[in-house]
């Protein structure tokens, strides 16, 4: 077993409708995205994943940087400057006060769209490249769905255990990472079903 030192939890919320705008361009997100899961990253190791160039992605990460979501960090080798996100995980939307929510509303919907959007295509990629997996990971690959009968109290209760049980698994966080691990993406989504006729 390898052991490394994972960071100090950071969950934050935003709320700024100008840093949930500038999160909702998809070359960013996917950049945030790709820090959060991957950590530090140099903006031609990011070019690599997201498919864009090292001065584009130069250019997105700076923007990041303005709004406090990513910072760069000291060069291991002196050449380019890695990348890494300021925090451990995001959740968007608003707060009681009514001064910081202005606006809001529009740009989370088109953020959340967006990541809606990255998961699903996350997913389809998965699948399509999972006959080149390991048999252990093909074996562990899980899509289920359900359909619950549950209280709004229930859902925010189920959400609270299941956040408590895959808290411990975050990749930036993690301080014991067991040999023969990697990073795997988990996509959790419950809501009221849309084909509900009851109010």
């Amino acid at each position: 077993m390898s052991f490394i030192v994972g960071r100090v939890e950071d969950r934050r919320q935003v709320t700024d409708a100008r840093a949930l705008r500038a999160l909702a361009h998809p070359l960013r997100l996917a950049l945030l995205n790709h820090l959060m899961a991957f950590g530090a990253q140099t903006a031609s190791q990011c070019a690599e994943v997201v498919g864009s160039t090292a001065s584009n992605c130069s250019y997105h990460l700076r923007s990041l940087a303005r709004f406090g979501l990513v910072e760069s960090v000291d060069p291991v080798d002196g050449r380019e400057r890695p990348w890494r996100s300021t925090a451990t995980g995001l959740q968007f939307g608003r707060t009681d006060d009514p001064a910081l929510t202005l606006g809001v509303d529009s740009a989370e919907r088109m953020l959340v769209q967006k990541q809606i959007d990255d998961e699903a295509a996350l997913t389809r990629r998965a699948v399509a490249q999972r006959d080149g997996q390991t048999e252990p990971w093909r074996e562990a690959m899980t899509l289920s769905g359900y359909a619950l009968r549950m209280t709004p109290a229930e859902l925010s209760d189920l959400d609270a255990r299941l956040d408590a049980l895959i808290r411990p698994y975050i990749a930036l966080t993690r301080s014991e990472v067991p040999e023969g691990s990697d990073i795997v993406a988990l996509h959790l989504n419950a809501y009221r079903h849309p084909d509900t006729t009851s109010r």
